[in-house]
């Protein structure tokens, strides 16, 4: 029956035997009974009450269950797969209308920001990423992750210190798994707030129209960052503003950024060059007197990309005290009168660096969207390492951690060194800590260089290993490839382990190599006359009560040419700095060395028992 279900209890029992007779004789009187029933209306007391008069024996129960299907929320869940997506809120009767429901759970980020040093709030000039692709919320948007050959993905972390979701809908909620990926890493995550057109000036004219109405925007705007668990805005009003909607225009912003620096620690509000004070639409393509009062009402501004270098050199004067808060925006696209772009981004970057300004790299995904996508990963590389001069990085600052180099995305899903699943998959949520990474090909010195790359070809955990491939030259013996930037004071005892596998004709060694800050008191423990500087530790043998602890930990598995090396460091006093990986020649003869090394996982964590 449509819309419910007829279920049937038989309470019958088998006990004792009857003659036929007597059995056929009650059959028949049931089956009258049930034909008398069948007469009845179809209602809850009706199909239940008639069987009271069977014996308690006999006694056959039918109910009727209505039930109605659940509406699925149409900006919670896919309504081709049913599964929950992130969203974007279209209008400003949702945005002053939105709450939390059980269904926003999905889209809370699960992995707090992450300490780093430099802190984002130092004056050292910042790189900001600005993800605009395809109009937002592609296959980023399932919370669950996709099964998507070609997407894109990003995983140059240390080099940038913020990353903007951006979209053309009113407010652009960061889908979830940008937010887990950009904090493990230590970078903040902004939404973006924009109005544009006839509508976008609408929309102004009404929550610009005084303090009440345009607080209610900020407090909600506050709210969705707090409960989604994101770092700030990008405010981007490109229409007209009246002279009473301009007006309020600072008063909005100072009231929103005090609001989100209360609401979220570290937090930031940036506003994107486009309104004039006197409330006219046009882009300036630089800091100055007709826009630095909404500069003056946040925490930094995003400038035009249609700049020159006179542009610049104005600037410097204009807020001497705050360029690393001036982003200079830069259109990987190219579009318009600009310095730069595409593959040529680096000269845009040149020129912003010497001026001392922070950076806003605009739609990076141009390597994705205008290149071939099956050589997405190669075409990344590019981009980034042309970049990799003017990118200050920054350091991990916490400890444990552990990586496997997984970048959200594969062909296959490994565990341990083995396949456990074949299928293409997108999930940024489960990228890990991603590494330095190095590009020397085109300045090869002395017939030496060195290459690292994510690569899903081969994996110990998730979807990729890390790649380290290059040629040690005959006048050198071994080369040191710094993996990871770190500032964290070392516990007297940490322990590494570190899992590997040579591939090819490789007559090399490997080890990992750690650098200690130069402080006074800094010592290893038996090499005392060293001064501090680095340290490569040898690995425990495998029959070390702390290597079979570990390999215990970690289950059996096959290793499949996979090695693993444990290690334990004894320091005192010291600041830990970078993390290398250590390639040497085995038998140096005066003839260069190809190599080609895949890192499976590299694991350090404090000691705290022996």
């Amino acid at each position: 029956m449509e819309g419910g279900r007829e279920r049937e209890l038989d309470t019958r029992e088998a006990g004792g035997r009857e003659t036929g007779g007597k059995r056929e004789r009650g059959d028949n009187e049931d089956k009258a009974k049930l034909r008398e029933l069948a007469k009845l209306p179809r209602t809850e007391k009706s199909s239940i009450t008639p069987f009271m008069d069977l014996p308690v024996d006999r006694q056959v129960v039918s109910q009727l269950v209505q039930f109605k299907p659940f509406p699925l929320q149409g900006r919670h869940y896919d309504l081709d797969t049913t599964e929950p997506i992130s969203f974007s809120l279209k209008s400003l009767e949702e945005l002053l209308s939105w709450k939390p429901s059980d269904a926003d759970a999905f889209n809370i980020a699960t992995t707090p920001l992450a300490g780093r040093q430099p802190p984002l709030q130092s004056s050292r000039p910042k790189t900001l990423v600005c993800h605009d692709m395809m109009g937002g919320y592609q296959e980023d948007r399932f919370i669950q992750g996709a099964e998507a050959e070609t997407a894109f993905s990003f995983y140059h972390w240390q080099y940038i210190d913020i990353f903007t979701y951006f979209s053309h809908n009113l407010v652009t909620v960061p889908p979830v798994c940008w937010t887990n990926a950009a904090h493990r890493h230590g970078v903040s995550v902004l939404g973006t707030f924009i109005t544009e057109w006839t509508d976008g000036a609408k929309i102004c004219e009404s929550f610009l129209a005084g303090d009440s109405s345009f607080r209610a925007v900020a407090d909600k705007l506050v709210q969705i960052a707090q409960y989604y668990g994101f770092d700030g805005w990008l405010i981007n009003i490109e229409n007209m503003l009246s002279e009473s909607a301009v007006k309020n225009t600072p008063s909005f912003l100072r009231y929103l950024t005090y609001r989100m620096h209360r609401g979220v620690p570290e937090s930031l509000i940036i506003w994107y060059d486009s309104v004039l004070e006197t409330g006219e639409l046009k882009w300036q393509n630089e800091l100055n007197e007709k826009n630095s009062v909404f500069f003056d009402s946040c925490d930094g501004i995003f400038t035009n990309y249609n700049w020159m270098e006179d542009h610049l050199e104005r600037m410097v004067s204009q807020a001497p005290k705050r360029l690393a808060d001036v982003y200079v925006g830069v259109d990987v696209f190219a579009r318009g009168d600009v310095i730069g772009g595409k593959f040529d981004t680096n000269k845009a970057l040149q020129l912003i660096r010497k001026h001392s300004f922070s950076a806003a790299i605009f739609a990076p995904g141009w390597v994705y969207e205008c290149n071939e996508k099956k050589d997405f990963r190669q075409h990344q590389g590019k981009f980034w390492s042309l970049l990799f001069e003017y990118l200050p990085t920054h350091s991990v600052c916490v400890l444990p951690f552990v990586t496997s180099f997984c970048q959200g995305f594969g062909k296959h899903m490994y565990s341990k060194g083995k396949v456990e699943e074949v299928k293409n998959w997108f999930n940024l949520s489960a990228q890990e800590l991603q590494p330095l990474f190095v590009d020397m090909r085109s300045e090869a010195v002395e017939n030496g260089w060195v290459w690292t790359r994510g690569c899903p070809e081969d994996a110990w955990n998730g979807g990729s290993s890390l790649l380290v491939e290059g040629v040690i030259p005959a006048s050198r013996s071994n080369v040191s490839v710094r993996l990871f930037s770190v500032r964290v004071p070392a516990p007297p005892k940490i322990f590494i382990s570190f899992i590997y596998k040579l591939e090819g004709v490789s007559d090399v060694k490997v080890a990992l190599e750690f650098k200690t800050h130069h402080a006074p008191f800094c010592s290893f423990a038996d090499i005392t006359a060293i001064p501090a500087s680095s340290l490569r530790p040898e690995p425990l043998s495998e029959q070390d009560s702390m290597m079979q602890q570990f390999t215990q930990r970690c289950g059996s598995w096959t290793l499949e040419g996979w090695q693993s090396r444990c290690f334990l460091l004894e320091l005192e006093g010291c600041l830990l700095e970078d993390i290398f990986v250590n390639i040497s020649q085995v038998r140096p003869d005066e003839q260069e060395g190809h190599f080609r090394l895949r890192i499976g996982e590299v694991k350090v964590q404090r000691l705290f028992h022996c």
